[in-house]
């Protein structure tokens, strides 16, 4: 569930075979974080605070408007990072989107990460209306919404949010991500223990910081984007710290394992872990599933639940593990494109079957 990898952090990650979906070669560190699973470890509700969140604003200009390559039926598009992620890992493709449809593209800081306001909850109905108060302050109605892993559970929690304006959403694309309750793997528990490691060492060196990782992550790439969440602060200081709160997101890890609602007709599979609060919701708006083939997050299992929640999906793969959009980000620009357009070949029944 890690955000977008930046390309200069792919290109070493991609060199190892390991690199699909997710990394390996964790040590057995003893566990300080608690388990990710909603099943196991209780997820704390919605507390209904909000945030204003910071974002990077991508708008064309008159001459991109008037030359841009493909019209599209959305006013705007607005982009949610995945965990331990930030706006800028949006900005190459922000900026190409922008000009290529001729729409501002609105990449945010999601709560707890980048330069937004941290507070004590990760629960995704809360996060879901961080981003309908920031679409609802800027007027944004028409939208084409994207969201990549966890961001991905964000964005469809704003689709199904009882409280989402109508005509606000148009578009959905959900990047990598199922609609359904389960734990993170491992390695992201291992990776918040590491980080809270590096906050109490303190490290005066991003090198420090990096050998302390290497015992939890192998992969250089993972670790430099990773390390991406650095900061001196206050500017100039001797030691390096985090800019995202690690404390808080440990305390509430199963939180992001959670989903806030259940789909109609669920199976008793799908209220596993559910609160007793969870509502039965769908969406009938335009809904694109976006599967990297060496990635399992969505999967034979969970796409039927996908579509209960989400009556008009339909689903593409690309040949990617769980960072689509940065192995290909070409090829993920035209998926978008053609989904936007109404050109997608649904691959629902494809992906529905059984590997030989």
């Amino acid at each position: 569930m890690l955000a977008i990898l930046p390309r200069e952090c792919l290109r070493s990650a991609r060199s190892s075979s390991r690199f699909a979906p997710l990394v390996v070669g964790c040590s057995k560190r003893l566990l300080s974080t608690p388990s990710s699973d909603p099943s196991r470890s209780h997820a704390a509700p919605a507390t209904g605070q909000t945030v204003d969140l910071d974002f990077e604003a991508y708008e064309p200009t008159s001459e991109q408007i008037q030359k841009r390559r493909t019209e599209v039926p959305v006013s705007s598009l607005v982009v949610c990072h995945g965990l331990f992620g930030s706006k800028q890992n949006w900005r190459s493709l922000g900026r190409a989107m922008s000009s290529r449809f001729g729409v501002p593209v609105f990449a945010l800081d999601l709560r707890n990460h980048g330069t937004s306001p941290h507070v004590d909850s990760l629960a995704y109905s809360d996060m879901a209306q961080d981003v309908i108060n920031f679409m609802s302050s800027r007027k944004l109605s028409n939208v084409g919404l994207i969201g990549h892993s966890m961001g991905g559970k964000v964005s469809m929690s704003v689709a199904l949010h009882p409280d989402l304006p109508q005509g606000m959403i148009r578009n959905l694309i959900s990047v990598d991500m199922s609609a359904k309750r389960g734990p993170l793997s491992p390695e992201f528990e291992r990776y918040i223990d590491a980080m809270i490691e590096i906050r109490d060492k303190p490290c005066r060196s991003r090198h420090e910081a990096d050998t302390i990782l290497q015992a939890t992550e192998s992969d250089l790439g993972v670790r430099q984007f990773l390390l991406t969440n650095l900061t001196r602060s206050p500017p100039g200081a001797e030691t390096w710290s985090w800019r995202i709160p690690v404390d808080l997101i440990r305390k509430n890890i199963a939180q992001i394992g959670d989903f806030p609602y259940n789909p109609p007709n669920a199976t008793e599979e799908e209220l596993a872990g559910a609160s007793e609060s969870a509502q039965e919701r769908s969406w009938n708006g335009e809904t694109l599933f976006i599967k990297g083939t060496k990635s399992k997050y969505v999967n034979r299992k969970n796409i039927p639940t996908n579509q209960k929640y989400f009556t008009k999906s339909k689903l593409v793969r690309m040949d990617t593990g769980h960072w689509c959009q940065a192995e290909k980000p070409n090829e993920f620009v035209q998926v978008v494109e053609d989904f936007l357009t109404g050109r997608t070949k649904d691959e629902t029944e494809e992906a529905l079957r059984p590997r030989k």
